[in-house]
């Protein structure tokens, strides 16, 4: 005999068999036990959550001779004729390539003849919505007053795209994506009638990449069977054949792009590409990782477990992220990936498209929208952050000058009168910014009167004459100098619980000015 597809081979029989739908399965169960049926049903839901499975095991129920609590027996043979399709009680139709005025004129014609064998004729409509205009309004009068013998069950994935004429005729069932622990369960189950090897974790993993369908991760749990025929079924085995990334490099990917390296992200990408991942699926799995780091950033812990189903250990690197990135970035993030999966659909060179993607993420300047300035923004601060997190001294001459304290400065030389003051057309790009942020980086820091003596005295200078990459603090009062060294000395010995502001400044280039003897 020839091989059965795992979800053919494990379709549901009976209702009790069905997973992830207990909120319909036990009104119908309940319908079938007291005779409360309905004329017309309608089951909608997205693809491989058991609309089909449900609507036949319904069909046997209804028909069959010896029900067991609501559910077909499987063993009389009204059930066993339903089973095998030669039935003429049970009939199936697909609205997608039968959707025309005349096909629903047969079934008109049928239904006046009562069923041969069994109690209940019943038509099965699978994607009902394909069906013309001209179909729907032909069903309506038959759908609304069907002979008592006939039950009709309208399938489709678009409900939108029904009349409400037709809805308001049938009792409608949303049938609900599976949960992710569900499936895994339910693979785990057929694994072990299989005699497969599998780890959790890559169940898990075709659990995810199903998005809510059964059907789906069956298909994709067969086909990592048959790439790695007789050998245990790992994680990595499943990257390998279903051309994935694993998602914890898109956390690795995220820091690259908030420290600005559009290199080192797109050499990620690129790595990815070499191992055989589809371009389409990384965008793909990175908007989802985005998500669920957004639902993290945004919920409490409580919620976050409840919304997003991932590992513990995938939570905890969310969890360290959202320390790094702040939601109006990550929603950034998915704009720009969001346009690029619309974009590849009619693109040639998707590859090209992506590492754009890519840099732009990393590199704010390069768009024009609020958000991309808000992520400039951020940078900014992050280098002014930078520039705090170090010890902080007044840059100036040697000795004291009227009511300034003078100081010397590592490789600098002395400053006259006659050098003209600063050039800021010839500072460096990064110094200029520091310059043009001071007022906002002295406003974070810790209040008292360390911070008051730099906004009232301090100006940031820098010394055109010797080209140097340093900026140079300036202040206008001794008692300012003061202050600032008595904080220096302070914070060094440990008695004042401030940032280290010397380690900041050397990263900038700007210099570490050592107090005079």
């Amino acid at each position: 005999m020839s091989y059965v597809a795992l979800y053919r081979k494990f379709r549901p029989r009976t209702f009790d068999e069905v997973k992830g739908q207990d909120h319909i399965v036990t009104t119908l169960k309940n319908q079938v036990k007291t005779g409360r049926l309905q004329h017309a049903y309608l089951f909608t839901g997205t693809r491989g959550t058991g609309k089909t499975s449900v609507a036949k095991i319904l069909a046997r129920a209804v028909n069959c001779e010896h029900p067991v609590d609501g559910s077909p027996c499987g063993s009389c043979e009204t059930c066993r004729n339903i089973s095998s399709g030669t039935s003429m009680n049970v009939i199936e139709i697909d609205a997608a390539s039968n959707n025309g005025v005349e096909n629903i004129r047969e079934i008109i014609d049928e239904v006046q003849y009562r069923p041969t064998e069994g109690k209940y004729k019943v038509y099965i409509i699978d994607e009902v919505h394909m069906l013309s205009t001209g179909a729907f309004n032909a069903l309506l009068k038959t759908l609304e007053e069907p002979p008592s013998y006939v039950i009709f069950i309208l399938a489709t994935t678009e409900v939108g795209k029904v009349p409400i004429t037709i809805l308001s005729r049938c009792q409608r069932y949303d049938f609900h994506r599976i949960d992710t622990a569900t499936i895994t369960a339910r693979m785990r189950e057929l694994m072990d009638k299989e005699g497969v090897e599998a780890e959790d974790k890559a169940l898990r993993f075709i659990a995810r990449a199903a998005d809510g369908s059964m059907r789906d991760a069956l298909s994709l749990l067969d086909r990592c069977i048959a790439f790695y025929m007789d050998q245990e079924l790992t994680y990595e085995k499943v990257l390998k054949a279903l051309g994935e990334a694993d998602t914890t490099i898109f956390s690795t990917e995220i820091r690259y792009i908030q420290d600005g390296n559009a290199g080192a992200a797109v050499r990620i990408f690129e790595k990815q590409v070499q191992r055989g991942v589809e371009i389409g699926q990384f965008v793909t799995d990175f908007i989802w990782y985005l998500r669920n780091l957004l639902l993290v950033a945004t919920s409490s812990s409580a919620d976050a477990e409840e919304m997003v189903d991932v590992s513990a250990e995938q939570m905890a690197d969310l969890n360290e992220m959202t320390n790094e990135v702040t939601p109006d970035l990550i929603m950034r993030y998915i704009r720009i990936l969001s346009e690029l999966q619309s974009s590849m659909r009619y693109a040639t060179n998707r590859r090209v498209l992506a590492e754009t993607a890519l840099i732009r993420m990393a590199k704010p300047q390069t768009e024009t929208g609020d958000d991309s300035v808000l992520d400039r923004l951020r940078q900014l601060e992050a280098k002014v952050a930078d520039l705090l997190s170090g010890d902080f001294v007044p840059a100036g001459g040697e000795g004291q000058k009227g009511d300034q304290r003078g100081l010397p400065v590592t490789d600098l030389p002395e400053k006259t009168e006659d050098d003209g003051g600063p050039l800021p057309d010839a500072a460096p790009e990064d110094l200029k910014e520091v310059c043009a942020n001071w007022n906002k980086l002295v406003r974070g820091l810790k209040e008292g009167l360390f911070r008051e003596q730099l906004e009232d005295h301090a100006s940031v200078q820098y010394n055109a004459d010797t080209l140097e990459n340093k900026l140079y603090i300036e202040l206008d009062s001794g008692p300012a100098a003061n202050v600032v060294l008595r904080h220096r000395k302070d914070n060094r010995s440990g008695n004042l619980k401030t940032v280290d502001l010397d380690s900041c400044l050397e990263k900038i280039g700007m210099p570490v000015i050592e107090e005079e003897d």
